[in-house]
Formats: C-alpha cells, structure tokens, sequence
C-alpha cells in the first residue's frame, strides 16, 4: 500500500500537537506506539495515550481520521502482479500495523477492489504486528515469522521500504532489499524472480 507519513504527522500537528514528529515518524517511535502496534494497548488504550500526549481533548474520531491519513492506495497492477509472483512461490506479507489501520486500509481496499480481505487473497499468510505480538525490526518478529512458516533464513527474501527493518532481517541470515521507491514489480524484476526479467 502507498503511505505518506508526513500525511499523518501534519494532520496531528494541525490539531495542536506540534512535537508530534519528535513521537512519532518511519524511523523511530515512542513506546505508546510500539505498544499499540504489537497489540499491548487497545485502540482506546493508544486514543487516550494521544490525548495524555498532547493535552488536548481530542475524540476518537479526530485521531483517527488523523492516524490514518498517511494510508493512501493499493495500486491494482501490484495486486496483479502478486497474483504472478504467488504461481512460482509462496508469499507472505508482515506489517508493522495496529487495530485503527487494518480496520481502515481493509476499508480503503474494498472501496479499490471491492474485497476487503483481498490481502488474505493474496498472499499465502500475513502476519500483522498487533496481531502477531512482535513488530520489525526486532529479532523475535522475523524468527516468528520463519518458525511459523518452517523456512530457513537464507531460503527467504524481505523487502521492505525501512532500512532498519532490512537491517534487522539481514542480522538473522535474511536475504533483504531496501524499497527505496514504491516500484515493487521493478524491484522484482531486477531481482530475476518473475520469470520474465
């Protein structure tokens, strides 16, 4: 899926919360954030920590809305090209996620692709952080991953657009790419593993 956090941190600034770059961003985050995302803390749990945070008495709705304004779109050639990719090998999605995002990209992706479960689809198993109880980069969530699935280290490729999540996957063995652009099906490509390139 396309993101923009800068999205989310200008809607949180707007609404008065100035630091919010400084608790929140793609390379770091406070603990309110890894706890919400590993599914320590529940939805409520993360909206009140928000308005502790902040000191402002913003509803639920409002950090919501503003939470999820970095989720964008799910390109349907990306879709497609999974589909491809899934003939010739088995692939897994896992997402560094919480509660109020998966609700709201499952409803962005029904509005795309008129299936809200589509990822399900798609991929042979996804593993979602809040979910899971283990988020990226840490060791323990790409050893659940390979334990979960039965795979060794080196028989796996990770791509991911963090570089310190590729970092942490390369620690256990993990053949990992940096996406630094949102060209998925390039990447691929150059990699050989679509049986056309």
């Amino acid at each position: 899926m396309n993101l923009n956090y800068q999205k989310t941190i200008q809607a949180f600034q707007s609404m008065g919360i100035v630091n919010f770059e400084q608790l929140y961003a793609q390379a770091a985050q406070t603990a309110l954030f890894d706890d919400f995302e590993t599914g320590k803390i529940t939805a409520v749990a993360f909206q009140d920590g928000i308005r502790h945070l902040s000191g402002l008495n913003l509803s639920n709705d409002e950090i919501n809305a503003a939470w999820n304004t970095m989720l964008l779109d799910l390109p349907a050639e990306r879709i497609s090209f999974l589909f491809e990719l899934k003939q010739q090998y088995r692939i897994l999605l896992f997402s560094n996620t919480n509660a109020i995002h998966l609700e709201a990209f499952r409803n962005i992706i029904e509005r795309q692709h008129g299936n809200s479960r589509l990822l399900e689809s798609v991929f042979d198993r996804v593993y979602y952080s809040h979910i899971e109880g283990v988020r990226k980069p840490n060791k323990q969530a790409f050893q659940h991953v390979l334990s979960e699935e039965n795979l060794r280290a080196e028989e796996v490729l990770f791509i991911d657009d963090s570089e310190q999540h590729v970092a942490g996957a390369k620690k256990l063995g993990i053949q990992a790419h940096h996406l630094v652009n949102t060209d998925v099906i390039s990447l691929v490509k150059s990699l050989g593993l679509d049986g056309v390139a």
